[in-house]
């Protein structure tokens, strides 16, 4: 795993955002999973800066999306498919045909996530995979003790992590769904490159276990230690308890850049 410290948010979404630029100009038509949240909009304002500038063309990109509530409709503002079109699909000029997602209104749950694995399997696979980390060290929705091994399916989040995402319901959690549908730590792990950004002292602690911690369900995002090209970014507030972070400074620092993330 590689770690990588920055000064804060905004320089982690421009390094990011050049990641996947360098891929879209190797590979056109990449598959970018993408990840909803206010930690990863740095990397889709600085990615549609760049596409603005002319820097990469996202015209025959795809994206796909790691998780969904289930019950909301589709067309709901708070719908992970609504949120993505907004923050990454429309500034990117992607349209809604080069996008899949689970379907979470679907009157089977379980049909539908076992469609979406086959699904990210038929397109070929995720070329680069952004995750974004709860306080609790979830990635995804999958909560502590989720199997390392999960495939794509429903789960019933904490009270933590609906506390956490009442701001996105005018704060009010009776809002926020009880369930989703979640890529699986196992269907995360398929993804060809894992770029997990952090960003906040909040973050800390869950930075910490998966970087240095043992590799345990109990810190889901610990998986990422099993991953032949897993990259953490994490700015000085999320990194301020890795132990090694002296030493995750000099590596990165004398890496050669044509290397990338």
């Amino acid at each position: 795993m590689e770690v990588v410290i920055v000064p804060d948010a905004s320089a982690g979404g421009e390094l990011i955002a050049e990641s996947m630029a360098r891929l879209l100009r190797r590979k056109p038509d990449a598959l970018l999973g993408v990840a909803t949240g206010s930690t990863p909009l740095p990397v889709y304002q600085a990615l549609a800066a760049k596409v603005r500038a002319g820097a990469v063309d996202t015209h025959s990109a795809r994206i796909a999306q790691l998780d969904e509530y289930v019950g909301l409709p589709a067309d709901h503002p708070e719908s992970y498919r609504s949120v993505l079109r907004r923050e990454v699909l429309e500034p990117l000029g992607i349209p809604m045909d080069a996008f899949t997602g689970p379907d979470g209104t679907a009157d089977d749950i379980q049909a539908a996530c076992a469609e979406y694995d086959r699904a990210l399997a038929a397109a070929g696979g995720v070329d680069l995979q952004l995750l974004g980390i709860g306080t609790d060290g979830h990635i995804g929705f999958n909560e502590p003790c989720s199997s390392l091994a999960s495939r794509t399916r429903i789960k019933t989040l904490t009270e933590q992590t609906r506390i956490d995402n009442a701001r996105f319901f005018d704060g009010d959690i009776d809002q926020v769904p009880h369930h989703v549908i979640t890529q699986g730590i196992g269907t995360i792990l398929e993804a060809r490159h894992l770029v997990l950004l952090a960003t906040g002292e909040g973050k800390a602690d869950a930075v910490a276990a998966t970087v240095e911690g043992p590799v345990a369900a109990i810190c889901p995002a610990s998986a990422l230690q099993l991953h032949p090209h897993a990259t953490v970014v994490a700015d000085e507030a999320a990194a301020s308890k890795l132990k090694l972070a002296d030493y995750f400074r000099h590596t990165y620092a004398h890496k050669p850049e044509w290397q990338g993330l």
